[in-house]
C-alpha cells in the first residue's frame, strides 16, 4: 500500500472515504469499511518503522520542494526514491502542512503524523522549518544561486477567503484556517464564556466549531446558506458536533457583522432555494425583509480557501484568476524548472 500512499496511518483516521459512498456493497447492506480496514492495516505495522526503498540509481541533481503538506511531502519522497537530493522548505515551525495545523489533534494525533513524516525523512529528505518563501528566499534564488535543478511549489491553499460583508474588520473576526493554525501552534485565543458563530458548511467549519467548544466557548453556532443535505462536511463529523452541543442554522447567510470596535452580533438573512446553478444545486436566494441579528462575541469565517500568491511575486510563475498556479498536463508551471502540485493547483 505504501508504494501508492505514504500516509496510510493518516488516511485511516481522517480520509472522507468518498469511495464508501459509491461502494456496490452498500446496495445490499453496508459499504465495505475501507477507511477502517486501512487504519487496522497501518496500525498493525506501527511498531515496524518503514524505510522507503530506493527505486532508481543516485543522481547528481538536487530538487527543492516548497511546502511540507501532503503534496510536498509526497513529491519529496518520490523524488528521493528516484535518486535526487531533496530539501523541503517549510514556513511554519512544524512539518505537515494542513495535516499539522488544519486538522485538530483530536482527529489526527500529532504522534501519528510525526511517524509518517519520520518515514519520509528516512528516505533522505531534509526538511527546513521556519523558512518562508518570499521572506527568507525566492524561487529565483533556488534555481540560480543555490543550484537546484527544479523546484516544486506545494504551497497549499491555506488563506481563508473573506466573507465580503460590512464589519469584517471588527475585532473578534477571524478566518477558519488561521484560527485552527493558531490553536495547533499553541497560540489559541481564550474563548471561555464567549458566544461563537462559525460561517460555512465544510470540514474546516466543523473543525473550527468543535475546537471552539473545546476552548470553553459558552455557545457555538454554525450558519450555512444551504441545507443540511448539501453540507460538504462529513456526516459523522456533523453528527458528533451536534452531540457536543453545536447549534446548526441552515438557509441563512451573513449580511453584516455588528459591533463598535468589537463584535457584538452577526446579521443574517434567511434564504430560500431557487433555480439550479452550475454546481447542479439549487441556488440560495435571500428572502427580503427576513434579516435578524444573532448575538455573538466571535465570528469565524470558514467559507473557502485560497493560495497566498504574494510569496511568489518577482518571478515568472503565473497564477489563474482563482489563485491556483497555472500548470500544464505535466504540472510544469510557466517558469522553466518550476512545477506545482496539491491544493495550490487544485484549489
Amino acid at each position: 500500500h505504501r508504494e501508492r500512499n505514504p500516509f496510510p496511518l493518516i488516511c485511516g483516521r481522517v480520509c472522507p472515504a468518498f469511495c464508501e459512498r459509491r461502494c456496490r456493497r452498500g446496495e445490499l447492506d453496508e459499504p465495505v469499511m475501507i477507511r477502517h480496514i486501512k487504519r487496522f492495516m497501518a496500525d498493525h505495522e506501527i511498531d515496524k518503522p518503514w524505510t522507503p526503498p530506493m527505486l532508481e540509481e543516485k543522481k547528481s541533481e538536487k530538487v527543492a520542494v516548497i511546502g511540507s503538506g501532503p503534496a510536498g511531502l509526497t513529491a519529496a519522497l518520490r523524488l528521493a526514491q528516484w535518486g535526487y537530493d531533496v530539501t523541503v522548505y517549510e514556513a511554519l515551525p512544524v512539518a505537515g502542512g494542513m495535516m499539522a495545523v488544519g486538522i485538530p489533534e483530536y482527529r489526527l494525533p500529532r504522534d501519528i503524523l510525526n511517524m509518517e513524516i519520520d518515514n519520509i525523512k528516512r528516505a533522505g529528505v531534509e526538511i527546513k522549518l521556519n523558512t518562508r518563501l518570499g521572506r527568507d528566499f525566492q524561487v529565483n534564488d533556488l534555481l540560480g544561486r543555490d543550484g537546484y535543478a527544479a523546484v516544486v511549489l506545494a504551497i497549499g491553499a491555506q488563506v481563508s477567503r473573506p466573507m465580503r460583508v460590512p464589519g469584517e474588520d471588527l475585532k473578534g473576526v477571524m478566518g477558519g484556517t488561521e484560527f485552527l493554525q493558531d490553536v495547533a501552534l499553541g497560540k489559541a485565543k481564550d474563548l471561555s464564556g464567549k458566544r461563537v458563530v462559525v460561517v460555512g458548511g465544510g470540514n474546516t467549519a466543523i473543525d473550527a466549531a468543535r475546537t471552539a467548544m473545546r476552548l470553553g466557548a459558552s455557545e457555538v453556532n454554525l450558519v450555512y446558506r444551504r441545507t443540511r443535505e448539501e453540507m460538504p462536511a462529513q456526516d459523522l463529523e456533523v453528527q458528533e458536533a451536534e452531540e457536543e452541543g453545536l447549534k446548526l442554522h441552515f438557509l441563512v447567510n451573513p449580511t453584516r457583522i455588528v459591533g463598535n470596535g468589537h463584535v457584538t452580533g452577526i446579521e443574517l438573512v434567511r434564504q430560500e432555494l431557487g433555480e439550479f446553478d452550475e454546481s447542479a444545486r439549487r441556488r440560495p436566494v435571500p428572502i427580503e425583509g427576513s434579516e435578524f441579528v444573532l448575538p455573538v462575541d466571535v465570528v469565524i469565517a470558514a467559507i473557502s480557501q485560497s493560495t497566498d500568491v504574494s510569496c511568489v511575486e518577482g518571478c515568472a510563475v503565473e497564477f489563474n484568476r482563482n489563485t491556483t498556479v497555472k500548470v500544464d498536463r505535466k504540472l510544469a508551471a510557466t517558469m522553466p524548472g518550476v512545477f506545482a502540485a496539491g491544493d495550490a493547483v487544485l484549489g
